[in-house]
């Protein structure tokens, strides 16, 4: 059994990132300078909560690897397709009235932001 060197939603974002589509400009504002890929459903908070309706606790890196694929297919739309690319500026602006890990029940709520914040840059 190999001790985790990370924490777990690490090994999740590793094995999801092949698939992750990063546009050529912020959404936002249209700059392509330091783009980020904003999930609208924090990755985070999701697998915790997926982790405690399964019953699975992570202890070792074998835990982790048997379980994150199922996670990611149950999840395959909010971690595809519910995201944007950002630019720093204005991913840094979205956690700034959001938090730093927004709650899941945002998600709508950020991506009309977003497009609020879109209509003003147009």
């Amino acid at each position: 059994m190999s001790t985790l060197k990370r924490i777990p939603i690490k090994y999740v974002r590793d094995r999801a990132k092949s698939r992750y589509h990063k546009e050529a400009a912020c959404y936002v504002c249209g700059t392509n300078e330091k783009l980020d890929l904003h999930h609208l459903y924090t990755v985070d908070i999701m697998f915790t909560n997926w982790c405690k309706k399964e019953g699975i606790k992570i202890i070792t890196v074998e835990d982790i690897l048997a379980c994150r694929d199922a996670f990611i297919e149950e999840h395959e739309y909010e971690l595809y397709e519910y995201v944007k690319t950002l630019c720093k500026g204005c991913h840094t602006r979205l956690h700034t009235v959001y938090g730093q890990k927004p709650s899941l029940s945002t998600a709508d709520k950020q991506f009309r932001w977003l497009e609020k914040q879109k209509e003003k840059t147009v």
